[in-house]
């Protein structure tokens, strides 16, 4: 079992930036490929990242593409999203998300596929 926190979330103005992290307990954080997804109220769930194993393959959004970065350091059992020029539709809750993969390049898009969920943090961007 692998249990996901999630921090960093808060109020920001357009234009600026915060970093979400997300911490797993367990010893086995390097045999997950990562995401981070979001939803905004009244909308499903959405993709924003993902991150190999070895953090060597990412993938993003087209929405966030420039703008986010993905990252993880699995000596500390993290991964983190750093948001930069964030936009009010930014605006969401944010979830980490874990996926058990064989391969070390292997990343997943599709919520569906994550095997462990943290419990979201709001990110909220402000006009």
């Amino acid at each position: 079992q692998v249990q996901l926190v999630e921090s960093g979330g808060g109020l920001v103005q357009a234009g600026g930036s915060l970093r979400l992290s997300c911490a797993a307990s367990g010893r086995t954080f390097s045999s997950y490929s990562m995401g981070w997804f979001r939803q905004a109220p009244g909308k499903e769930r959405e993709f924003v990242a993902a991150i190999s194993r070895s953090g060597g393959n990412t993938d993003y959004a087209d929405s966030v593409k420039g703008r986010f970065t993905i990252s993880r350091d699995n000596a500390k059992n993290t991964v983190y999203l750093q948001m930069n020029s964030l936009k009010p539709e930014d605006t969401a809750v944010y979830y980490c998300a874990g996926s058990q993969a064989r391969f070390l390049m292997a990343i997943e898009t599709i919520g569906s596929r994550y095997d462990y969920w943290g419990q979201g943090t709001q990110v909220t961007v402000s006009s």
